[in-house]
């Protein structure tokens, strides 16, 4: 489980080696909105960084949110990386600025927004613990959605908090249990 987050951290690091050796060339494979090439970044831009700095940034909270993803199982956190990377993408696809939009703080966002929404869908004593823990300790990331660097993808960041959320109304909305029924108000 935390294996297979440590191997993806590994790759972003190493992608950024070879954009780096490469000029950044690589980068172009990020998303464009609202073009034909810039579908193929949709899966690639969490790959992606605008420098070490950039990848600095994005490792630690990826490796704390997501190792916590982690813990609850390998299907847990492949399942909400792929919705998180998929629908911020599509998201930033669809309504960012135009430019080339890379880097896995999409995916941090949505691991944030995924564990502080688990405890409402969830609302066990361990995620309601968690999600606590989470906006303790990460609530400024908050901030990030909010249009300030033009060089910040902050959709990115939006997109990646709203696709977290969803990830756990998908994976951990409590169901009524059979023979229950919702009361009506």
């Amino acid at each position: 489980m935390l294996l297979l987050l440590a191997g993806f951290i590994a790759v972003i690091w190493g992608v950024e080696v070879a954009n780096t050796l490469m000029d950044h060339r690589l980068s172009e494979f990020g998303i464009v909105p609202r073009t034909t090439e810039g579908l193929r970044g949709i899966p690639l831009w969490p790959f992606l960084h605008a420098g070490f700095g950039h990848v600095i940034s994005n490792t630690l909270p990826m490796a704390v949110l997501g190792g916590v993803i982690a813990i609850q199982g390998r299907n847990t956190l492949l399942k909400v990386s792929a919705i998180v990377v998929v629908v911020s993408g599509a998201g930033v696809w669809v309504f960012a600025r135009p430019g080339i939009h890379v880097g896995a703080s999409g995916l941090v966002f949505g691991y944030f927004g995924y564990l502080v929404a688990r405890g409402w869908y969830q609302r066990s004593l361990s995620s309601v613990a968690v999600a606590i823990l989470v906006v303790f300790f990460y609530g400024g990331l908050i901030f990030g959605i909010v249009p300030s660097l033009g060089f910040v993808s902050w959709e990115g960041h939006m997109f990646g908090l709203m696709a977290g959320i969803l990830a756990a109304k998908i994976i951990d909305e409590k169901k009524p249990r059979k023979g229950e029924q919702e009361a009506s108000v």
